[in-house]
């Protein structure tokens, strides 16, 4: 039974809204959204499916997806707002801001270090309640005291909670506020985008439900590094209910948005910053944020990674298509989100059937791939 498309695709993106239909033909998506836009303009806009389980609820255009690490985008961005404006530099030790993490010998540990993924501290190889992830001081104050398992600058490792915390508490002790309160203050509502970090619980009937992958992730060889991220009972928060987690403020890994706002938001950084008419960044902290930290093997992830400010940068596994310049990041079960400055691009997919590729899932490499032959 062939599934009811909403939104639009203008003639030249018909491929995309075949490649798209297709997905829910064979299977591989229970409910979906992409979106994609050009120069600051929504030029395509499409979804379908469900957002239960049971399959009584559709899909619409304000329905919420959980999008896991691509929450790493949006804080990315905010700390890049906090060098724009002069009040941080990705060159100075987050001890200048926050103290006590120069402990266990990591005084010297920079800001860009720590965003890109090499301040060797990818979760805590000692056992811990899991139900500590729900108390972010105490989480800081765990990593704040941590040894890097790992000498720093020497490799990147992937972080996939750990740096929200780092991230946010280095966000706070500047600003203020949390990353989330900024976020919505200054970027969300201001230009109605409907993305969270923390979301209110008068928002939670709007996400929908997630379907689990089916398998667990392929990681490769399995080190330290590997097992201290992902494969511990305690890596991930667990031992309260699906409200707490949601509005919980991690700036790494519970976000939630439509495709339609993530792809704004990224439009905006291919568009030389400008976001309805204002500039959210300078094209010159784009490109600062965008460019290469470090490149190589990657400790915790089986790929090699190169690694902006806080963003995944395309090359060298594109999985956004064929721009060398794009950047972005992907997130668990296959959300991404996307910014092409030589295109002038932005584009995001959300979904709620998680699939278990760790980067490059097949179904948004797809539609971005006929959605690049239109453009």
């Amino acid at each position: 039974m062939s599934v009811e498309i909403s939104g639009f695709a203008p003639a030249r993106f018909s491929a995309v809204k075949d490649v798209f239909a297709a997905s829910f033909a064979d299977g591989e998506e229970l409910g979906a959204r992409f979106t994609l836009v050009e120069a600051g303009e929504v030029v395509l806009d499409l979804w379908a499916g469900w957002a239960d389980r049971k399959r009584t609820v559709a899909w619409n255009e304000r329905t919420l997806a959980p999008i896991f690490s691509t929450t790493k985008a949006m804080a990315a961005l905010m700390i890049a707002r906090l060098v724009d404006a002069g009040k941080l530099d990705y060159g100075q030790t987050v001890a200048s801001v926050w103290p006590e993490f120069a402990q266990a010998g990591k005084g010297a540990v920079t800001i860009e270090q720590v965003i890109s993924h090499q301040a060797g501290l990818p979760g805590f190889p000692e056992q811990m309640d899991p139900v500590l992830w729900f108390d972010p001081a105490a989480i800081c104050a765990k990593l704040a005291a941590m040894a890097p398992m790992w000498p720093v600058g020497s490799a990147s490792g992937y972080h996939p909670i750990t740096v929200g915390y780092i991230t946010g508490e280095i966000f706070r002790r500047v600003d203020g506020r949390t990353l989330g309160q900024a976020l919505a203050e200054d970027i969300a509502r201001p230009f109605g985008l409907d993305l969270w970090i923390g979301l209110p619980d008068n928002e939670h009937d709007r996400v929908a439900d997630l379907q689990r992958p089916s398998a667990v992730p392929d990681f490769g060889e399995i080190n330290a590094a590997t097992t201290a991220a992902f494969l511990t009972p305690w890596s991930s928060a667990s031992g309260r209910g699906q409200a707490d987690w949601r509005r919980m403020e991690i700036p790494s890994a519970n976000g939630h948005a439509t495709a339609e706002a993530l792809a704004r938001l990224m439009g905006a950084l291919g568009n030389d910053g400008w976001l309805e008419g204002d500039e959210i960044l300078s094209p010159a902290l784009i490109a600062e944020a965008s460019r290469e930290r470090i490149r190589g093997q990657d400790l915790v992830l089986p790929f090699v990674m190169s690694w902006g400010a806080g963003f995944m940068r395309n090359e060298p596994n594109f999985p956004w298509g064929p721009g060398a310049q794009t950047f972005g990041h992907s997130g668990w079960g296959g959300a991404c989100a996307f910014a092409d400055p030589a295109r002038k691009l932005g584009g995001a997919y959300v979904m709620n059937k998680q699939g278990v590729a760790l980067m490059g899932d097949a179904r948004p490499k797809r539609l971005i791939a006929a959605a690049y032959a239109a453009v």
